[in-house]
C-alpha cells in the first residue's frame, strides 16, 4: 500500500475570494482548499506555482500533480524524484520540508479507483456545508420524546372505601384474583359438542334460558345462576347425555349450585315441580350422585361471576346502570356456546364490561385502572366483544327472551332497551 505523501497548500491572500465560490449556482460553499480536494504546486524562488485544476482529481491524475511538484522540489533542492512507475510512494529524507508561517499541510491519499474519488469528493462538499446546531427535525423528536415520557393515567384505588370492612378482606383480595386468574383454566370447558350425539348448540341454549327463568323464579343469588351453568357444561363434556335427560342434568346441577351457594336452597321437589314432574325424586338424586362423582366434587372454581364483581367495581364511577348492562352482557355470553367455552371466564367477564361502556358511552371506554385488575388490553377484548354486540343487536330476534326479558325490568334499569354498540363490529 502506498504511503501518503505531504505537500504544502498554496497561501492564500487575505481578502480574496476563492474561485470555487462561483461553482453551485453562487452558493456559499467552502472551498476545496479547506476539505483536502485541491492539490497546489510547491513554492518556487518565493512565488507559488498556480495549478489550476479543470477536471476531478483521480489516482492517476494526482500521481501526475504530485509528480510535477517532486520534480520541482528535486530540481531546486537536488533531491531524488519521489514517483515510481505511476505509484505514490513517499521516501522518508532526514531533512523536514520547510513550513512558511502561511502554508499547512495537504494529504493526499490516492483512492481505489476514479469512482470513488468523485463520490468522495462530493461527500466531502456536503458535509461541509452542513451546520452543527440542531436541526428542527431534531427539535420535534425531542418534544415527541418528552411527551411520551409523561407519567400516565394514575390507577385508582379501588379498595379504598372498604379498608374499614373486614368482609371486604382488603388485604388478601389482590393475591385471591392472582389466584383466580391462574385456576380459571382448571374449570374451563371444552368443546364438547362433538362427543355428544343426540345434544346440540340449540338444545344448549333452550336450556340455558329455561335455567335463567327458573333462577329468576326462585329469586336464588347470582353466583347461583353462574355456578349452575358451569357444572351443566363440565359435566356434557365429560358425559355423553341423551336428549330426553338434558334438562334432568338443568335441574340437578342447579340443585347443587344451590346447595353450595345459598343459605336457604330449594327443595328437590320445588324442582320438580318447576320441570313440570317431567322426573321423580330418584332420578332428581340419582344425577345430583353422578354429576358430583364425574366432577369429582370440585365445585369452588372461579364462575365469570366472581371476575365480574371485581372488574364492575373498578369500572369507576360504577352505577346500577353499568353494572345491570354488564350483567346483560354476562349472561347474554352464558346463553351462547360460541363465547362461553373459546373464552376464558377472566376473558368473557372483562369483555361485558368493556361492551357495557361502549354502550352507555363511557370515556375512556378502557382506563388504566380496568387495564390494570383486568390484565387485558382493548384489542384483546374486541373479538369476544363484537360476539356479545351480535348478541345484543339479535335480541329482537331471537326466540330465546329470558334474558332480554329480565332486564327490560325497570328495576334493572331496562338495559335491554338500550341501542347495541355498533360501532364495535366490523363495516
Amino acid at each position: 500500500m502506498a504511503s501518503r505523501a505531504v505537500v504544502p497548500e498554496q497561501p492564500r491572500v487575505r481578502g480574496e475570494k476563492p474561485k470555487n465560490l462561483q461553482a453551485e449556482g453562487g452558493r456559499n460553499r467552502r472551498a476545496l482548499g479547506d476539505i483536502g480536494n485541491l492539490v497546489v504546486a510547491p513554492i518556487v524562488e518565493g512565488k507559488p506555482l498556480q495549478t489550476k485544476i479543470a477536471r476531478p482529481i483521480t489516482r492517476s491524475f494526482g500521481a501526475q500533480l504530485l509528480a510535477n511538484a517532486q520534480a520541482a522540489v528535486e530540481k531546486n533542492n537536488g533531491k531524488k524524484p519521489l514517483v515510481e512507475a505511476g505509484a505514490v510512494k513517499a521516501i522518508p529524507s532526514k531533512k523536514e520540508p520547510v513550513k512558511s508561517k502561511n502554508q499547512r499541510l495537504v494529504e493526499i491519499s490516492p483512492d481505489e479507483d476514479d469512482v470513488s474519488n468523485k463520490n468522495s469528493g462530493r461527500k466531502a462538499k456536503e458535509g461541509s456545508s452542513k451546520k452543527t446546531g440542531k436541526t428542527f427535525t431534531a427539535t420535534l423528536t425531542a418534544r415527541s420524546k418528552a411527551a411520551y415520557g409523561l407519567p400516565k393515567e394514575p390507577i385508582t384505588d379501588i379498595d379504598a372505601e372498604d379498608s374499614n370492612n373486614e368482609l371486604a378482606v382488603v388485604e388478601y383480595v389482590e393475591d385471591m384474583y392472582k389466584f383466580y386468574k391462574l385456576a380459571e383454566n382448571d374449570a374451563r370447558v371444552q368443546d364438547y359438542m362433538g362427543s355428544q350425539p343426540e345434544i346440540n348448540i340449540k338444545m344448549r341454549a333452550i336450556l340455558v334460558d329455561w335455567l335463567i327463568e327458573v333462577h329468576k323464579k326462585f329469586e336464588l343469588m347470582p353466583e347461583s345462576l353462574y355456578l349452575t351453568i358451569n357444572i351443566v357444561d363440565r359435566f356434557l363434556s365429560v358425559k355423553k347425555v341423551s336428549r330426553k335427560e338434558l334438562q334432568l342434568v338443568g335441574i340437578s346441577s342447579m340443585l347443587i349450585a344451590c346447595k353450595y351457594e345459598e343459605i336457604w336452597a330449594p327443595e328437590v321437589n320445588d324442582f320438580i315441580a318447576i320441570s313440570d314432574n317431567a322426573y321423580v325424586r330418584e332420578q332428581v338424586l340419582v344425577m345430583e350422585k353422578t354429576i358430583l362423582g364425574e366432577l369429582e366434587w370440585y365445585l369452588t372454581v372461579p364462575t365469570p361471576y366472581v371476575f365480574l364483581v371485581r372488574y364492575v367495581k373498578a369500572s369507576t364511577p360504577a352505577d346500577k346502570e353499568m353494572e345491570n348492562m354488564t350483567f346483560f352482557f354476562a349472561e347474554l355470553g352464558l346463553m351462547n356456546y360460541s363465547t362461553i367455552v373459546p373464552y376464558c371466564h377472566s376473558m368473557l367477564a372483562a369483555s361485558a364490561v368493556y361492551v357495557a361502556r361502549c354502550t352507555l358511552n363511557g370515556t375512556p371506554v378502557w382506563t388504566e385502572t380496568l387495564k390494570h385488575h383486568t390484565g387485558y388490553n382493548e384489542d384483546e377484548l374486541m373479538e369476544c366483544a363484537r360476539l356479545l354486540v351480535s348478541f345484543h343487536s339479535g335480541v329482537s330476534e331471537n326466540k330465546l327472551k329470558a334474558v332480554a326479558r329480565k332486564y327490560s325490568n325497570p328495576e334493572r334499569c331496562a338495559v335491554a332497551m338500550f341501542p347495541p354498540a355498533k360501532s364495535l363490529l366490523p363495516v
